[in-house]
């Protein structure tokens, strides 16, 4: 499996699967240790929640642009990862609200610190013949540690009911691998070193390519309509009328997202990206299609397994495909603007998913989540790129 992947990817993808590990090792613990220990309320947890995901979402372009005009990736790779692997475990010593709220907001700059100029340095190791494979293979990694880390909280919680804040102190091991596996990152100088300081993000935008602006442009109108996977898991919960059988559909999700997001990504090498991100974005519209006119404990399962598909062939590969798209130089402005319009169209899908949910009931929201990812599969498809 590793020998048509570059060492440096390597690299990337175990600090991802470790970073990945702890930050899943507590994601669904957060909200039991706020409410059940700390005596937090729901809006509490939400606007949490809330600050946490819009600050890492504007903050990935920002420093998308940054590492363009320094020329350098490492050094923000290095910093994002330190930065969350040294707060995660922080409410584990200190265990108060306003550590909780210190730890996870800190914890998503890091990740906004990190996150573009580590896929600009994927994108730097590959070329358009195997960018898919690439940023497939990191995809499965990154992956593989969500599925393990809710497991390992799960046989801890069942050895150690409810003690949480021995949780938070086990996820610090894992922060640490992923700190250390940081300095055996290989930088690649880019064509911004020389003229870097000239780079702006006007100057992105001016020169960027016609076919990029047109693909950011479809994303961002999907992202919109995908709202937060929580959604899915409550809406198990309705059917099955079982947590645990909610949750267990996630993990499955993960499982099947992480075992096929290598293989989708060699194959978008071989017959085109947009072909496969066409195809993602269809089975998408399916699920939530399904979702939204059925009831049915078997459709649980398929769905997952389903939207493991669409996920393992739409997030490696898109980034992949701008990859393909922009002019080196430009790598981290073009993913960072990317990565960016997606955080903040999911937050603001969220929140409308929300409102109709409230307001209409699950059906009207689920259905045009459907009908729009299918429009936007079928315009990717058609266009000439």
């Amino acid at each position: 499996m590793f020998g048509k992947i570059p060492k440096p990817v390597i690299v990337l993808g175990a600090i991802s699967f470790f970073t990945d590990f702890a930050s899943e090792m507590l994601y669904p613990v957060t909200p039991l240790f706020l409410t059940a220990v700390l005596g937090s309320s729901m809006a509490v947890v939400g606007l949490i929640e809330g600050l946490a995901e819009i600050t890492a979402g504007l903050m990935k372009g920002y420093f998308g642009v940054l590492s363009d005009k320094t020329g350098k990736r490492k050094i923000f790779v290095q910093a994002g990862y330190g930065l969350s692997g040294v707060v995660k475990s922080l409410p584990g010593i200190f265990p108060y609200i306003s550590t909780v709220f210190v730890s996870r907001i800190t914890d998503r700059i890091g990740k906004g610190i990190r996150t573009s100029p580590r896929d600009a340095l994927l994108g730097s190791y590959s070329n358009k013949n195997n960018s898919g494979t690439v940023f497939g293979f990191h995809r499965s990694m990154d992956t593989l540690g969500a599925v393990a880390g809710p497991l390992a909280a799960i046989i801890l919680l069942y050895f150690f009911p409810a003690n949480y804040i021995l949780i938070y102190l086990i996820a610090f091991i894992p922060s640490m691998l992923a700190i250390v596996f940081t300095f055996f990152v290989k930088e690649v100088k880019t064509p911004s070193a020389k003229n870097g300081s000239k780079i702006t993000f006007r100057m992105f935008w001016k020169t960027a390519p016609a076919n990029y602006k047109f693909v950011l442009l479809m994303i961002t109108l999907f992202s919109i309509v995908n709202s937060s996977d929580v959604f899915l898991i409550l809406r198990s919960q309705d059917i099955s009328r079982s947590d645990t059988l909610a949750i267990a559909g996630y993990v499955f999700f993960n499982i099947i997202y992480a075992l096929m997001s290598y293989p989708l990504g060699m194959i978008s090498d071989k017959i085109g990206k947009k072909y496969i991100v066409s195809a993602g974005l269809t089975v998408f519209s399916i699920v939530y299609l399904i979702f939204a006119l059925y009831q049915s404990i078997i459709i649980i399962w398929l769905c997952f397994a389903l939207y493991g598909v669409y996920s393992a062939s739409t997030e490696g590969i898109i980034k992949a495909w701008i990859n393909d798209l922009v002019d080196p130089s430009f790598k981290g402005s073009a993913i960072g603007l990317l990565n960016g319009m997606m955080s903040i169209g999911v937050l603001s899908g969220s929140f409308f998913t929300g409102l109709l949910w409230d307001a209409y009931g699950f059906q009207l929201p689920f259905l045009i989540s459907s009908a729009v990812s299918f429009i936007v599969a079928v315009t990717l498809l058609v266009k000439k790129i």
